[in-house]
């Protein structure tokens, strides 16, 4: 079992302290969703030309990938689908240079279910799997908003006709706003899973209240039991969203809660 941790959930933290509790609390992996103050992955400074070259053999010295670039492109808003587009497309130049094989692109900015424009969507994601083709990149649609319905999202992404089509499956919103369980989940998109995000919540007042790993309802040990079973080889990264919830527990004592929650869940699966 691999482990990562998305970057959104140390906002106070610089590059190589990112770096030094990955190496030091076990992770295989960080997904980069901003630095610092620095949300445009493409302008941090670490991965300009002139620092890209010690990045990443800092990254080599201790082992740590950078598996996916995570952008903001929203490609269902027709108000942001050309700056989207170029987003997006930024990332792609980026990720090869980074090793990374994966950019995650959205239907819609926001969690739970809102309209969007979804044969623009399609449009604009079939033109972005065409461009990142040449670069050995797949841009993968993440399962949030519409596209938390696993149906809804496997007949956008297999209707693109695209060899290097993928999903980025939030377990969270599929459980929360699609309302479905992880065994149908993965059986509906399947192979098309690149990268995982896992988050935990309870509902207070009619919303999600994010709790650390195990200390939620969602059902995570049925979702890596399902993925595991069908053979899945990528990461299962922690999500915790504290750049837009100051609020939330310190990312070093989260960070460690998980990879301890992980390694448990790891010893208890059933032999494949």
């Amino acid at each position: 079992m691999k482990l990562a941790f998305s970057t959104l959930g140390c906002p106070g933290w610089s590059f190589r302290e990112i770096i030094s509790t990955a190496r030091d609390a076990g992770f295989d992996a960080i997904e980069i969703r901003g630095i610092g103050e620095q949300m445009f992955a493409p302008d941090i400074p670490e991965f300009s030309d002139e620092k890209i070259g010690e990045t990443l053999r800092l990254l080599a010295a201790v082992k740590l990938d950078i598996p996916v670039l995570t952008s903001g492109a929203t490609l269902a808003d027709p108000q942001k689908a050309q700056e989207s587009f170029e987003e997006a497309c930024a990332y792609i130049r980026l990720a090869p240079r980074l090793g990374a094989s994966y950019v995650r692109v959205m239907g819609t900015g926001a969690p739970q279910p809102e309209e969007g424009d979804w044969a623009l969507a399609a449009r604009l994601y079939a033109e972005l799997c065409a461009f990142a083709a040449p670069l050995g990149v797949t841009p993968l649609l993440e399962t949030n908003g519409e596209l938390a319905s696993s149906r809804k999202m496997a007949e956008l992404v297999r209707g693109c006709g695209a060899g290097n089509a993928g999903v980025l499956w939030d377990v969270h919103h599929t459980v929360r706003f699609a309302g479905e369980s992880p065994g149908q989940t993965a059986e509906q998109l399947g192979d098309l899973i690149r990268h995982v995000h896992l988050k935990d919540s309870v509902i207070q007042n009619g919303r999600p209240a994010y709790r650390m790993m195990g200390y939620g309802d969602i059902p995570v040990p049925e979702a890596v039991a399902a993925l595991e079973k069908a053979g899945y080889q990528g990461y299962f990264c922690l999500e915790w969203v504290k750049r837009w919830n100051p609020d939330l527990q310190e990312p070093g004592i989260v960070f460690s809660h998980f990879k301890s929650y992980m390694d448990m869940l790891s010893r208890s699966l059933p032999p494949v």
